[in-house]
């Protein structure tokens, strides 16, 4: 996300807000504060959601009783633990992530977590590795959260649809971009690929969507929820 074009006092509210927030809401965890040290100590983007952020992903999950769930952009795992305590005894994440290094700096922060038996990560580009999952045949998934390079969310959205069912929820991450996604001549590849997911959304019957702007301590962005219908 570009901050750098918020006004410091209203950043500073939105970051005392999550503070607050976190404090009331989403009290501090030792697997989840430590996901993020060490993602942080081996130098990934500080891009992970927020901690209300991902226990938005984990209610979710939990309200649709999801057992399987997909994710696409895996970082260091911090968003794959919040989704994986939501799944019940026998249900499955599994996580896409480009990056080799993310890999296993996010399959040590889930074996600490002690989820390692709920999540399957497959490294590669994600979408080399959609295919290869829709080969497979595997039950549907439930809950999808997309949260990768943001040019080729149209073709993540695309097979999503293809591997849920009526009833799924796909949500996907970092859709305002503070606030350029209405622009339409942008020349940010990422604000593109969001513009192309839109223009998709907003001609497929198959789901309902919205898109819902935040603020927060990262800065000002958004997500698009979408259900699948049929």
């Amino acid at each position: 996300m570009i901050t750098d074009k918020i006004p410091t006092d209203l950043q500073q509210t939105w970051t005392t807000v999550d503070d607050y927030i976190n404090r009331m809401l989403v009290p501090s965890d030792a697997a989840l504060d430590a996901a993020i040290e060490a993602s942080a100590a081996a130098g990934l983007p500080a891009i992970a959601v927020t901690p209300s952020q991902g226990k938005l992903l984990h209610l979710l999950a939990r309200s649709i009783g999801a057992r399987n769930i997909l994710e696409i952009g895996t970082l260091g795992g911090y968003s794959t633990i919040w989704m994986a305590r939501a799944l019940p005894a026998g249900g499955r994440i599994i996580t896409l992530e480009f990056s080799p290094k993310h890999a296993t700096i996010a399959l040590a922060n889930i074996a600490r977590a002690g989820l390692a038996d709920k999540v399957q990560l497959r490294q590669g580009p994600a979408l080399d590795s959609l295919p290869r999952i829709a080969a497979e045949n595997p039950p549907p998934f439930d809950f999808v959260f997309i949260d990768a390079d943001k040019e080729n969310n149209a073709g993540y959205f695309q097979w999503a649809l293809r591997l849920t069912h009526p009833g799924s929820l796909i949500l996907v991450d970092n859709v305002i971009r503070d606030g350029a996604v209405a622009n339409a001549s942008s020349r940010d590849p990422m604000v593109q690929g969001v513009r192309r997911l839109n223009k998709l959304l907003s001609k497929q019957p198959r789901v309902c969507a919205t898109t819902i702007q935040t603020v927060g301590s990262k800065g000002y962005d958004g997500f698009t929820l979408a259900l699948v219908l049929s």
